[in-house]
């Protein structure tokens, strides 16, 4: 067995047992092989991700456009407009028909559905997260607060303390 087999091995046996998640739904022709699921795709947060690509995906939400078109209404070259635009269809974000020799770029509804609702899911993991972490600080705070003594129980502890060595001393 070589190498690469024993780590294949070591990750199916790792998803089998929840420790690793399954891999993202690949694209088949263009089009996702599971548009419904709302499992985490690093590919199409990738190209969510570069802020060129959101204006572009803005636009084309308004109207459909051409590379030329975009290039027009942003600071990027017509090439580089090219190359984002087939980065956003490779993950199902923008379909394009060819007319003449033009290609016309329009949003998938879709595959947006389906980044908004991984963005949500995202948005509500760490929502709770975040509200266990507050819950353990602010027992943690309850816990330290309970064992410090009150301050005015200080001061009676203190007064007291005095009064019995000046008692002691007398």
């Amino acid at each position: 067995m070589d190498r690469d087999e024993s780590r294949r091995g070591v990750r199916l046996a790792r998803r089998r047992v929840g420790l690793l998640p399954r891999p993202a739904p690949r694209v088949r022709g263009g089009r996702w092989s599971d548009p419904v699921s709302t499992a985490i795709d690093d590919d199409l947060w990738s190209a969510i991700g570069e802020p060129t690509r959101r204006r572009m995906l803005d636009l084309l939400l308004a109207e459909q456009g051409t590379a030329t078109t975009l290039s027009a209404r942003l600071p990027v070259s017509r090439q580089a407009i090219a190359k984002h635009l087939s980065v956003l269809e490779r993950v199902g974000l923008v379909t394009a028909t060819t007319s003449g020799r033009e290609r016309r770029y329009d949003v998938d509804d879709a595959q947006l559905a389906r980044a908004s609702a991984q963005l949500a899911q995202v948005g509500a993991a760490w929502d709770a997260r975040l509200r266990r972490i507050q819950r353990i600080a602010e027992r943690i705070q309850h816990e330290r607060d309970a064992a410090a003594p009150h301050p005015d129980e200080r001061e009676t502890d203190e007064h007291q303390q005095n009064e019995s060595e000046e008692r002691n001393d007398g």
